[in-house]
């Protein structure tokens, strides 16, 4: 019973570590790693335009002989994807007049026409108002046809195959009555992004997004042999590992976690982007040019669009792509009503308020070794609050 009582030499040794660090910031980076919120994290912030905080705490992984992280470490961005990637190329889409906002899915997607999804037009699938579920195991199906026709997955025919899976789900609440968070609607998204612009998903964003914005090392990872951009990736960043994963049988590093992704080859509408902290505030600065009326890649009223929760579905959240503050939000109390940002389901986060001009990305692994630790729900909004009291007083 003593031993339960009082904390181990190991524990006292971590909150000695942590109360001899005066930056309160960096104090509650480095308490998260000793309660095992995550291995290791990067978090940048910028306020103003300036840099104001950029640190890195913990370890690529659990064990102690790993190596430590640093402002350049790449993480798996998870759902990130969904405003870095589809979100802004669909936003660029528009601003040069391919597409409009209120088309319809199967106008761009034929394969969808006579499907319960169809008629879903692009407004609702960036606001989760389509009426299609959350999210289904995909991957499941094509690893099944994957055992019978090698090099199925990744392919071009397993894209067509989770097209009409979706094709064939049935809309699980009234059309635009409600939001439900779905990675099923991004992957329609992606697709469509390809088709309107004529390249992959990975090729426009790199070339029309992250190129023209500085945002390096940033874009997506092909799975296996499929692009010589794995290996550049392996081997010019240290990418920091997210799950041991059952199903694939291996500590998953520089290949995306989120299985559906994988299945569809790393290049997908909702997950797939790999990046550094600063990569990542590349591609804020022009969400955040575009609220704050100036010049660049973005459009102010296409960003002021995209980022103002005034969509239309009831007791929503979600403006087109990006989410908005709401109660319990993940941006914690202090952030202004017209901020927005997204989470990341390996343990990721942007937020970005244009009242406070301030930008903040965290970066985790907070899935390795396991995505059963959900800490990072509590840490979110208080890292968050944090930043606020320090940088700003408030």
């Amino acid at each position: 019973m003593a031993s339960a009582q009082f904390p181990s030499s190991r524990r006292r040794e971590r909150r000695q570590k942590s109360m001899a660090i005066t930056d309160p910031i960096q104090a509650a980076l480095q308490a998260a790693v000793d309660d095992g919120t995550f291995p290791g994290a990067v978090l940048s912030v910028r306020l103003r335009g300036t840099m104001v905080f950029e640190g890195a705490v913990g370890r690529l992984s659990k064990p102690p002989s790993a190596e430590a992280v640093t402002v350049d470490t790449c993480y798996d961005l998870a759902s990130l994807t969904k405003v870095l990637a589809t979100t802004t190329a669909l936003a660029l889409l528009i601003q040069r007049g391919l597409v409009k906002v209120d088309d319809r899915i199967d106008h761009i997607l034929r394969e969808l026409q006579h499907s319960a999804v169809g008629e879903a037009t692009l407004r609702q699938l960036l606001t989760h108002s389509s009426g299609l579920p959350g999210w289904r195991p995909y991957y499941e199906r094509v690893a099944a046809t994957e055992a019978i026709q090698p090099g199925f997955m990744g392919s071009p025919a397993a894209q067509a195959a989770v097209l009409n899976y979706i094709a064939k789900e049935e809309l699980v609440y009234v059309r635009g009555t409600r939001s439900l968070y779905s990675d099923l609607g991004f992957m329609l998204l992606g697709v469509a992004v390809e088709r309107l612009s004529g390249e992959t998903l990975d090729q426009f964003c790199r070339g029309q997004i992250y190129e023209p914005l500085g945002a390096d090392p940033l874009g997506y990872v092909p799975c296996g042999s499929m692009s010589s951009s794995s290996a550049r990736w392996n081997s010019e960043c240290r990418i920091a590992p997210t799950e041991e994963d059952p199903w694939r049988g291996r500590t998953l590093c520089g290949e995306v976690h989120d299985e559906n992704a994988f299945a569809l080859g790393g290049v997908a509408g909702h997950a797939g982007l790999f990046g550094t902290a600063r990569a990542v505030l590349a591609v804020a600065q022009a969400w955040m040019d575009g609220r704050r009326k100036k010049t660049g890649l973005l459009a102010p009223d296409i960003v002021t669009m995209f980022t103002t929760n005034r969509q239309g579905v009831l007791n929503s959240s979600w403006a087109l792509g990006w989410d908005t503050p709401s109660v319990r939000s993940s941006s914690g109390t202090r952030f202004s009503p017209e901020s927005f940002g997204h989470l990341g389901y390996t343990g990721t986060s942007l937020w970005i308020d244009p009242v406070k001009e301030l930008e903040v990305v965290l970066l985790s692994n907070r899935v390795h070794p396991t995505r059963r630790n959900e800490q990072i729900r509590i840490f979110r909004p208080h890292i968050h609050d944090v930043i606020c009291r320090e940088l700003l007083r408030n």
